[in-house]
């Protein structure tokens, strides 16, 4: 029963759940037996907490069915920025190597009182900072396509995890892509919901928004699916959004289809790879297959670059200037340069940035008054050799920091638009490529609802899981 299970999307298994077809235990029996198989190669979740879970399934299966939420004993994977109440929680870095919260991040009570049960925590490079999920507690993360790959990052054990059928649905976070950027990488969906769309419990910053919450899944239905479990405001996340009145599973089954979309291969600000960027042109035009017009445009977004730099380095400098003090031998040099950055930042240079996001913001927002959606690649290379920490150049063009090759993402995290990455494609070595779909704030039923259309057009659902294939063993 393990591998039938496994290979059964989300939704199925939630209805399943419902109908006591199956129980939580079956789900956690059949997760245990599929990451002893396959996580040795990929090392995607390093930390399980499966007697925790097994005693949350049986608290859930002493309530009614009526009163077991909507994940109703889904099991979910964390990504190890959160704190879950008695798992080991590391950030990915030394400093909290052996750190056991004692209280769950509001995100984690949320999806607990949602029916979601947590069995393990998913790989992350240090603090998130990279695009690239390696760290010195529990080492890298493997593409699952081809092992001598990256899986990209930050939420990289999360998207692996998927990938491989050691979880149906998992968490993760996104500032510049971190959620968009493995999900195009391994062949799964990342989205980056809404400012506040995803309540959380704050750490450093009250109104922080650079990063946000969001869900990743196998296919657009079950993203659906667990970004309703997600949502709702939460009074310990002054800015979370309440609940919307249609759910996002509603969303992506609608009829709502666009009628005129924006291409833009590089959104005027990055350099893309040749490959990637004819594979994602190529998925972007059969929209017109829905009846929309495609058209190549973008905003001016020209800003991005210096606007995110200045406000991703005063993030760093205010999260993590006192472990920079107190830890900086434990740091890797990627944090220490930005959270140094951050502390040289003026104020003038803060002042300016803020000014530069609203004016991209207004310009995003006027864009989607002429254009439903706006389509982009979701990275700008495909997975690249998992010993480079980062992408430094394509074509002779390098980039001018560690987190530069993510611009395409970045430049929408200002611009506070949410946007998720579909598979939509691979390159000439089979490795897969994701197509970004963009939306106007607050649009996230836009996006679900036109994805959902393009991936039943591209025929490419239910690529996933697979086993991993290893290179250079």
């Amino acid at each position: 029963m393990t591998d039938e299970l496994i290979r059964q999307d989300a939704v199925t298994i939630v209805g399943r759940l419902k109908r006591g077809e199956v129980t939580p235990h079956d789900l956690l029996d059949a997760l245990e037996k599929r990451i002893a198989a396959v996580d040795g190669a990929v090392n995607a979740l390093p930390t399980l907490c499966f007697d925790r879970a097994r005693q949350n399934a049986d608290r859930l299966m002493q309530k009614p069915m009526a009163e077991r939420g909507q994940l109703a004993g889904m099991p979910v994977p964390i990504k190890d920025l959160i704190d879950v109440a008695g798992v080991r929680s590391t950030q990915g870095s030394p400093i909290f190597r052996d750190n056991i919260p004692k209280k769950s991040d509001i995100l984690v009570e949320h999806l607990e009182e949602e029916g979601g049960i947590v069995y393990a925590m998913s790989n992350t490079p240090e603090f998130g900072a990279g695009a690239q999920t390696f760290n010195e507690v529990f080492g890298r993360t493997l593409n699952p396509w081809n092992t001598s790959r990256s899986a990209a990052g930050s939420s990289g054990g999360a998207a692996v995890a998927l990938a491989t059928g050691m979880a149906w649905v998992a968490h993760g976070s996104d500032m510049g892509g971190s959620l968009r950027n493995p999900a195009s990488f391994n062949g799964v969906v990342g989205m980056r919901p809404t400012i506040g769309r995803v309540a959380h419990t704050p750490r450093s910053k009250v109104d922080g928004n650079l990063g946000q919450q969001g869900a990743m899944a196998r296919n657009v239905e079950d993203l659906a699916l667990l970004l309703d479990a997600m949502t709702g405001e939460h009074p310990a996340d002054p800015i979370s959004l309440p609940r919307p009145a249609t759910s996002f599973l509603s969303a992506a089954r609608s009829p709502w289809r666009p009628k005129r979309v924006a291409w833009s291969t590089d959104l005027g600000i990055t350099k893309v790879d040749r490959e990637v960027a004819a594979i994602t042109r190529k998925a972007a035009e059969r929209f017109a297959e829905l009846g929309a017009t495609v058209e190549e445009a973008h905003p001016d977004l020209s800003e991005t670059h210096e606007c995110f730099d200045v406000l991703r380095a005063y993030y760093f400098y205010v999260a993590r200037a006192k472990l920079l003090r107190n830890h900086r031998d434990l740091l890797k040099p990627e944090v220490i340069w930005n959270i140094e950055k951050g502390g040289k930042t003026t104020m003038d240079e803060l002042e300016r940035a803020e000014a530069q996001r609203v004016v991209l913001t207004r310009r995003m927002l006027e864009f989607f008054g002429t254009y439903d959606l706006l389509l982009t690649p979701a990275t700008v290379v495909g997975p690249f050799p998992i010993e480079n920490r980062y992408v430094a150049e394509i074509d002779g063009h390098k980039f001018a920091n560690y987190i530069s090759w993510c611009a395409i993402a970045y430049a929408i995290t200002v611009a506070c638009c949410p946007a998720m990455s579909l598979p939509c494609g691979f390159t000439a070595e089979n490795l897969p490529v994701g197509l970004q779909i963009v939306a106007p704030p607050r649009g996230e039923a836009r996006i679900l609802s036109a994805a959902k259309a393009l991936e039943d057009i591209l025929g490419i659902r239910g690529m996933t899981p697979i086993d991993p294939r290893v290179v250079g063993a």
